[in-house]
């Protein structure tokens, strides 16, 4: 797990070095900031189309053969690209072709890398796994985005990918050294023996995950904090740059404290034992309050007071949210669930910012926050109490209303 962990801060830091470096490309080329979205877009439509299939595949296939190959093969896709840029050759389809593949390999790679790191250890120590993958996920993030600068600066665009390209090729060459925890081996074991059998349609995989209430319970929680809240990178540069008159390094200093806060909440995070449903709910409602106060702040000191601990909120609830979605399946059915989650949460990152951007059209930034964390708050309070009073109703069998019938 500790060669795991590292191996994924060396990929994140590559692939979150890649992004930056990526945007300001694109914007070279074409000099249009549309023109970045889009590149942004192409590269995560393949999740909404395919990430089913992609799901179903890491449950038949052997997990680190597939994690193995899906990590060489962005590693060629970034090495391509680096080379493209080098004998500049590279022009804005191309990019986007190359932004496809990299959307379509991780359908898969995303899956199988999640699972294979929950194998590494015992199964009540997952949701701590969890919690360290979420740590190395925002620690490589601010890791990557200081050193895209520094590369660009002194080696060139071209080596930004060079470097992406060799971070998946170190993470590619530890997986083979990895020894699955006992417990993971057996539930391995059975997962393999499922998907052996299996012939479910993807209609069958999209009904699996509605029967499942706490699933059903999850992806909506997440939906409206994703649709109402958490595009802070948005709301709170807005809100920055005009109510509190702020200029691009004071939204510099939110954004470095949003990185700090998910650093916090990823160690605390990786402390929870029991994650479920009520939890993630209870915190996404916590954090949808505390963007309600962020949103009045008079100041930009207030505003960095409050957005630590609404950045601390979320990515505990975003831990246990994740524990939940890895857990509660079973063995054989994780892949599957985890390729529909990346459909749905495609369509909340595609959807999310246009509504927000609409919102803060009709109320402005401080508006949006108000308006956006008190229905995130509201919903969340309403479905506990539709859950406790429908849980409170005496259910009767057939067999006790035969008898006072009779």
């Amino acid at each position: 797990m500790r060669w795991w962990s590292v191996a994924n801060f060396v990929s994140n830091a590559g692939t979150w070095m890649q992004l930056t470096v990526q945007n300001l490309l694109v914007l070279q080329i074409t000099g249009s900031a549309a023109a970045t979205g889009l590149s942004m877009s192409v590269q995560a439509a393949p999740a909404l189309l395919i990430s089913v299939f992609g799901g179903a595949a890491v449950d038949r296939w052997p997990r680190k053969l597939t994690a193995a190959v899906s990590q060489a093969l962005l590693g060629a896709v970034a090495f391509v690209t680096a080379l493209m840029v080098a004998l500049d050759r590279l022009d804005m389809a191309t990019l986007m072709v190359l932004a496809a593949v990299t959307g379509v390999i991780a359908t898969v790679d995303g899956p199988a890398c999640s699972l294979l790191g929950n194998d590494l250890v015992p199964r009540e120590d997952v949701p701590s796994a969890i919690g360290v993958g979420a740590l190395v996920h925002q620690a490589g993030r601010l890791t990557g985005a200081a050193l895209a600068g520094v590369t660009v600066g002194f080696l060139g665009t071209a080596a930004a990918y060079a470097a992406n390209g060799l971070s998946f090729l170190f993470v590619a060459s530890v997986i083979p050294f990895l020894r699955p925890a006992r417990g993971a081996v057996r539930h391995m074991a059975a997962a393999k023996d499922h998907g052996a059998k299996d012939t479910m349609s993807v209609r069958e995989r999209l009904a699996f995950f509605a029967r499942r209430p706490r699933l059903l319970a999850l992806a909506g929680v997440t939906g409206v904090s994703a649709v109402f809240g958490r595009n802070y990178q948005l709301t709170l540069a807005v809100l920055v740059t005009g109510p509190l008159a702020g200029g691009a390094g004071s939204f510099g200093t939110v954004s470095t404290v949003l990185a700090v806060g998910g650093i916090i909440g990823a160690v605390l995070g990786a402390r929870l034992r029991r994650p479920s449903v009520r939890v993630v709910g209870a915190l996404a409602a916590v954090g949808g309050l505390l963007q309600v106060v962020a949103g009045l702040s008079p100041s930009l000191a207030v505003l960095l007071v409050m957005v630590l601990p609404m950045a601390v909120v979320e990515s505990v609830s975003d831990t246990a949210g994740t524990a939940v979605l890895q857990t509660d399946p079973p063995a054989h059915m994780r892949g599957r669930v985890l390729g529909v989650w990346g459909s749905i949460g495609t369509v909340w990152g595609l959807g999310g910012p246009p509504a927000l951007g609409l919102l803060m059209e009709l109320a402005g930034a401080r508006g949006a926050l108000i308006a956006g964390g008190l229905i995130i708050a509201g919903i969340i309070g309403a479905g506990h109490l539709l859950r406790e009073r429908r849980a409170a109703v005496p259910r009767v069998s057939p067999v006790a209303n035969l008898e006072t019938a009779a």
